[in-house]
């Protein structure tokens, strides 16, 4: 592979996904890359967010059986463990034979870990990159054959490698900063005069933050207008509640809140156009916040492993960029009684989202982009 390397573009694997900030992730450093002339590839799940994503974006992807491990018990941790993550290994190795890249950049999740273990026994060099405050578990199995391990965070290098690790910060999607206030103000018939808030489980949705907004949306609607992204589980049923709560309102109320399952391209305008956003701690949507200015009300959810959404939001809200509350004490009536006095003090906004911004690394991209490539060049640690 060495010699090939003189007489064709430098190609990197990138794997990774399942979630949307894996994929952002991603997304954002391979147009980083694209800039540098680098042809990238993209090894995934079927079923995942990436599955739909990077095809959009020109990416070829090849699918591998990923599995998951589950942080509760059940038989698919053993069945996943034996037989999906080592098919997609050697899936994944097969692919690399022929695809012969110069490197993997690995965003985290799973879904990486079989490509990761093929990257290993076919010597190909990998990067990978650690988006929250504590080392998940695929990360945490996977750096042991890792080159370079890119961190979001200075000190969040616990149980890996110090000496491989670079802080390099989490990339956001470039076109996230393009936002026009007014064309979500247009999309969604708001209304320009008054405060809006963002609220957002995630693409799937979160169902107690979806509850705690639906019994509260009297008390918030009269301070402010909601976009509430919340997912379309059609086991909890939370989008027809949420609609029918919505149906109930006083007309003037309910002209202050658009519900929809999940927002898309619109989402750059969204994130310009709300003065504060209500929603998980996860790290795509904190790293969002923070890149773009925006003050937060963080729930994080609890029971993720190593409660790493309770450590990305605590590290905003040491710099003064977010309030947190945990879930045991989310009710209806404390986050009216948060949120208010949030939005009636525009100065304290605009401050606590200039104070997030102090965390974010503009250029996290193109310093990941350039980590790879120094790897897919040769470059040691």
């Amino acid at each position: 592979m060495g010699s090939d390397r003189g007489r064709r573009r430098v190609r990197i694997v990138i794997t990774g996904g399942g979630t949307g900030g894996h994929t952002s992730a991603g997304l954002a450093v391979a147009s980083a890359l694209a800039l540098q002339g680098v042809e990238c590839v993209w090894i995934g799940s079927r079923h995942g967010i990436e599955a739909e994503r990077v095809p959009e974006r020109g990416i070829p992807l090849y699918a591998i059986p990923t599995g998951k491990l589950r942080r509760y018990w059940s038989w698919q941790n053993l069945t996943d463990l034996a037989l999906r993550v080592p098919a997609g290994t050697w899936q994944a190795f097969r692919l690399l034979a022929r695809l012969r890249p110069d490197a993997v950049f690995a965003t985290g999740g799973f879904v990486a870990v079989p490509v990761v273990l093929a990257a290993a026994v076919r010597r190909v060099p990998v990067v990978i990159h650690e988006q929250t405050a504590v080392p998940g578990l695929a990360t945490r199995l996977t750096a042991r054959f890792a080159e370079r391990i890119a961190l979001t965070f200075a000190g969040s290098d616990l149980g890996l490698p110090a000496e491989r690790c670079v802080v390099t910060g989490n990339p956001l999607r470039e076109e996230l900063r393009g936002g026009a206030r007014e064309r979500a103000l247009e999309r969604f018939q708001l209304d320009p005069a008054a405060p809006l808030v963002y609220v957002t489980g995630g693409v799937q949705g979160a169902h107690r933050l979806n509850q705690v907004v639906g019994a509260a949306l009297p008390g918030l609607l009269e301070a402010a207008q909601i976009i509430h992204q919340c997912g379309d589980n059609q086991t909890t049923g939370d989008r027809g509640w949420l609609e029918a709560r919505r149906a109930a309102l006083p007309p003037a109320l309910r002209a202050r809140y658009r519900v929809v399952p999940y927002v898309g391209t619109e989402l750059a305008d969204v994130f310009a156009a709300a003065q504060l956003v209500i929603s998980r701690a996860g790290a795509g949507t904190v790293n969002e916040c923070c890149q773009l200015g925006l003050p937060a009300f963080y729930v994080p959810l609890p029971g993720a492993r190593g409660d790493e959404q309770t450590a990305n939001a605590r590290l905003v809200e040491a710099a003064g960029g977010c309030v947190v509350l945990p879930e045991p004490a989310l009710t209806a009536e404390r986050l009216v009684a948060t949120v208010r006095p949030l939005l009636a003090a525009p100065a304290r906004l605009k401050e606590m989202g200039e104070r997030a911004r102090t965390l974010a690394r503009p250029d996290a991209a193109r310093r990941i982009a350039e980590l790879c490539l120094q790897i897919a060049r040769g470059g040691r640690p």
